[in-house]
């Protein structure tokens, strides 16, 4: 049977994602490549609200990728597995960027300020920008690296480990947010902070070998009360100690507040929604379905407001994070439409590929 919370926790975060990147686009927090304050407010308190988010949001998704992975190879071949990943992942985070996401590249690059060189050709500007158009399709990049890797590593351990991983209980639940810390320290890109190659592959394989199983998401069903007291006390205490530092980026990325505060509200949200979101309606279905629409495109309507109507100040701060948000949806759900009825054209930015439309 399909497991309808993972479904629910996937679209509902990508919603997460899509505010949190409204309030990151004007935030006070010092992040470059955002147009920034456009308020008068000395202190925007309401920014606390990317601390209560950014910590646990990726790390979780990764998560809920890896045991999607350990679903799909139940019944897939990995001949088949790495095809379906490198169609949905690699394909639009390469060959979409320059058939798309350019248009994104172009808008970070005008928010930010980028300055080209007196006659700089054009094919060297549209690769410069075609590279800023990454944005947030630094996820599905990973996404798929873990993927290719998963599959040397299930033929070396021939479902050994995983099949000791069912017998998981609470104690090593609790414990193993210390491996999870010890991987937030190591393999962390210099420049661009966003790809943490230790953290999220943790998480990756913790979806696979760990909370693929039913047993353990028992587990958690059964203790999500004291999960979640946990995670929001965490919560609370990051945002307070943290908040106007900026915490994206070393060293408060990698602080034991910061992993623990990520690791113990992903596995309230794995056991919350196992409990109470496991079902389907025809609304959950259609928002599941086009969760990954929404992902890839929400971003361009979000800096698109931001650059032609917020940072020249032609409407008051309150109408712009608004115009944002609307932006972010309508506009994102308006080009998955419209571009997955493209064949060919929806390969490369979507990695719908054939006849049937994978919406």
């Amino acid at each position: 049977m399909r497991k309808h919370y993972l479904d629910n926790i996937r679209w509902i975060t990508v919603i997460i994602v899509v505010l949190y990147h409204v309030i990151y686009m004007y935030n006070t927090e010092g992040i470059a490549g955002v147009v920034g304050r456009i308020t008068n407010l000395d202190v925007q308190y309401y920014d606390a609200f990317q601390y209560m988010v950014y910590p646990w949001f990726m790390f979780l998704l990764f998560a809920v990728s890896g045991v999607s992975s350990r679903l799909y190879l139940d019944n897939h071949t990995e001949k088949e597995f790495r095809k379906s990943r490198t169609a949905k992942c690699l394909v639009p985070s390469t060959i979409g960027l320059f058939t798309f996401q350019f248009i994104q590249g172009y808008v970070n690059a005008s928010i930010s300020g980028a300055v080209y060189g007196e006659g700089t050709p054009f094919f060297v500007k549209y690769l410069i920008v075609t590279a800023s158009g990454i944005g947030v399709l630094w996820y599905i990049q990973l996404l798929w690296l873990f993927s290719i890797l998963l599959i040397p590593i299930r033929r070396i351990e021939k479902d050994k480990l995983w099949n000791v991983c069912k017998k998981v209980k609470l104690p090593v639940l609790i414990v193993l947010v210390v491996p999870a810390f010890l991987c937030a320290q190591v393999l962390n890109t210099p420049l661009i902070c966003v790809y943490r190659f230790g953290y999220y592959f943790f998480a990756f394989l913790l979806g696979y070998f760990v909370l693929s199983h039913d047993e353990v998401i028992n587990v958690l069903k059964k203790w999500f009360y004291l999960f979640l007291p946990v995670a929001i006390a965490l919560g609370i205490a990051f945002t307070i100690k943290y908040f106007g530092q900026v915490y994206a980026d070393k060293p408060v990325n990698r602080t034991v507040l910061f992993v623990t505060f990520g690791y113990f509200t992903s596995m309230a949200i794995f056991g919350g929604f196992a409990r109470f979101f496991d079902f389907s309606t025809k609304f959950t279905s259609w928002m599941a379905k086009r969760s990954f629409g929404l992902y890839v495109f929400h971003y361009l309507g979000i800096s698109a407001v931001a650059l032609y109507i917020a940072k020249p100040g032609l409407l008051p701060a309150p109408l712009c994070y608004l115009l944002s948000a609307i932006a972010g949806f309508s506009l994102a759900y308006l080009l998955n439409f419209v571009i997955s009825h493209i064949p060919g054209y929806r390969w490369t930015v979507l990695g719908i590929k054939g006849e049937k439309k994978n919406v």
